[in-house]
């Protein structure tokens, strides 16, 4: 029996929410808080005549540190899942340390505001030491680690798909399949189709300035930084054909070229189509990915901030995505002195999301793996204190739960490797 906040109620969080509730022996109790609590209340309705798990909603700003620590205080829940904006991690994170409650997300942190000059000189000096420029990484919160440690709690951070099953798969390539890996190849193809000239399939302005940002990988132990979108690969995706994919930087490289440390290279792509590339070309020469504010017409306005709300909602996808996602790695390796090759992956049907929870795949195959990281915290099969990525723990029962979840696993053990 355990009491769950989920901060957050947007398209993961639904997803994860409606996951929460079908675990109702674990998931006994719900609060679901956001920034625009008729937005929680709604699902909660939804969801109550659905599940034994019983839901409360509350309204809360997540930036502010005093409003999550009394959110806390009041439901006094065992886990804080954090699916808000990777904005708001330091905040919620510094909560739970204050009212001794263990906390997970599903993205890093990285800044709201890039142009601050403050946090603009501590992001160069980052840069310098790291060898990449991302706007997102690991240090903001690994920071944390001795904190968590002294105070007998878990921070479980990127529990989503890529972060998240990603690094669970490595993990587990490790302990079943391989002596040792040389290389891995995370590949995220979204073969979905909205039917929108142009629509970002998560948080825009997390997503675009992702995509726009310089790309890089790891090898032989040190970081590759390439422009932007500079290094394209083509693959045939089990169940969805043959799609583009670009080299980009991403999270889990850094957390994995720690974990497993005999790794030659680790890459990271994604699907694009041409159509997608273009309007992000053009709203990026125009200023609209800009997070300097500039005036209009006597008012401060954030450009990118304003083009996320002419944008689709990611959450109203759902209805009009048709196609599949596959999401896996591939690994090159050594096991009893041979060469081999393996490929773990998932495929995920857009349609089939939605008629089970009302979100697109895109969403459900990050709230899933949420709740399965939740429910591996509150049973106690993940069990240390500190802060920990997820290729750190036992992926076994993890992986078991996705299985059983919704994100079932496919192998290959000869599959096509990315030149």
């Amino acid at each position: 029996m355990s009491k769950v906040l989920v901060i957050g109620c947007g398209g993961v969080a639904s997803v994860a929410i409606h996951k929460c509730c079908q675990v109702s022996e674990v998931f006994t109790e719900l609060c679901i808080a956001s920034r625009t609590k008729s937005k929680c209340d709604k699902l909660a309705a939804e969801l109550a005549p659905k599940t034994a798990t019983k839901i409360t909603t509350a309204q809360v700003d997540a930036d502010d540190v005093q409003q999550v620590i009394d959110l806390i205080r009041s439901f006094q829940p065992d886990l804080v899942m954090n699916i808000a904006l990777p904005y708001q991690d330091l905040t919620i994170m510094d909560a739970c340390l204050a009212c001794g409650v263990n906390y997970m997300d599903t993205a890093n942190y990285e800044p709201e505001d890039t142009d601050d000059p403050e946090w603009r000189a501590v992001y160069e000096k980052r840069c310098e030491e790291a060898g990449f420029s991302a706007y997102f990484d690991y240090s903001w919160q690994w920071a944390y680690r001795k904190k968590f440690e002294e105070a007998g709690l878990t921070a479980l951070l990127g529990c989503g798909f890529d972060p998240g099953v990603t690094q669970a798969y490595c993990a587990y390539a490790k302990k079943h399949e391989f002596d040792s890996i040389d290389t891995i190849d995370i590949l995220d193809c979204n073969g979905g189709d909205h039917g929108y000239a142009f629509a970002t399939n998560f948080n825009p302005e997390v997503n675009l300035r992702e995509v726009s940002a310089p790309g890089s990988y790891w090898e032989n132990g040190r970081w590759v930084e390439i422009p932007a979108m500079s290094i394209k690969r083509q693959y045939d995706f089990d169940q969805v054909g043959q799609k583009d994919m670009y080299l980009l930087h991403h999270e889990e490289i850094e957390s994995l070229a720690l974990n497993i440390p005999e790794v030659k290279r680790i890459r990271f792509f994604m699907t694009f189509g041409q159509s997608y590339l273009d309007h992000m070309r053009c709203l990026e020469d125009v200023g609209m990915l800009s997070t300097v504010p500039v005036e209009f017409e006597g008012q401060q306005i954030v450009p990118i901030k304003f083009l996320k709300a002419l944008l689709p909602d990611p959450a109203s996808l759902g209805p009009r995505t048709k196609g599949k996602t596959n999401i896996g790695c591939i690994f090159t390796g050594k096991k009893d002195g041979k060469e081999k090759t393996y490929y773990i992956y998932n495929v995920c049907d857009h349609q089939a999301c939605f008629h089970e929870v009302g979100s697109q795949a895109v969403s459900y195959t990050t709230g899933v793996p949420a709740m399965c990281g939740a429910l591996m915290l509150l049973t106690g099969q993940w069990k240390k204190t500190g802060v920990y990525t997820v290729e750190e723990f036992d992926p076994d029962p993890f992986l078991e739960a996705l299985d059983q979840y919704g994100l079932p696993k496919n192998e290959s053990w000869n599959p096509v490797l990315v030149k």
